[in-house]
């Protein structure tokens, strides 16, 4: 009974995570073209792009990166990290149709970073994961000798460039800035 209330638990505190995440994505970042690193900043781009719901991406966009991972880290992992990207699949489809009224993406930068910092932490903290970078990272950091944060950044640094042409350079660099916040709160 302990293990399945464990598991309860866990999975209530993953969903308020995505759902905290997704708030800060459609309410902050989104609709001032700024993105998250990994592969929700690239779902958001190709939703941008494609004019495709946000929330589709990030489902499909994740899952190779889900079954790629069932190797190394096993299923408890696994099966928190698809509940983590489906209920955030889920949320920014539901927060997609909420007026959004911050235009000023300095503000935008500064709050969608802290609140989807406190999304992911929440859901790393209970062993899950919202982007397919973090496994890619997380296995290569052995092989390589980098951190995962290093490995992180590389990727991130070419998801960023990309911002930067499918949006502005300025949209770019709020988009680094906000990652700066968000894995800051991570930390805390």
């Amino acid at each position: 009974m302990k293990k399945f209330n464990l598991i309860l638990k866990n999975l209530l505190f993953l969903a308020f995570g995505a759902f905290i995440a997704a708030f800060a994505l459609e309410m902050f970042l989104v609709p001032n073209n700024i993105i998250d690193g990994g592969i929700v900043g690239i779902s958001i781009m190709c939703s941008a792009k494609l004019g495709i719901p946000l929330g589709y991406f990030t489902f499909f966009l994740n899952l190779p990166f889900i079954f790629l991972a069932l190797k190394r880290f096993g299923a408890m992992f696994v099966f928190y990290t698809f509940w983590s990207v489906s209920m955030l699949s889920c949320a920014v489809t539901i927060f997609e149709n909420i007026n959004r009224n911050v235009s000023d993406p300095m503000l935008a930068c500064v709050f969608g970073g802290v609140l989807l910092g406190c999304g992911c932490g929440l859901i790393l903290r209970n062993n899950g994961s919202l982007d397919g970078t973090e496994i890619i990272a997380i296995r290569l950091s052995g092989k390589m000798g980098f951190s995962v944060g290093e490995i992180i950044m590389f990727f991130n640094i070419f998801i960023f460039m990309a911002a930067g042409f499918v949006f502005t350079w300025s949209k770019c660099m709020y988009s680094m800035l906000t990652y700066f916040i968000a894995y800051k709160v991570i930390d805390i």
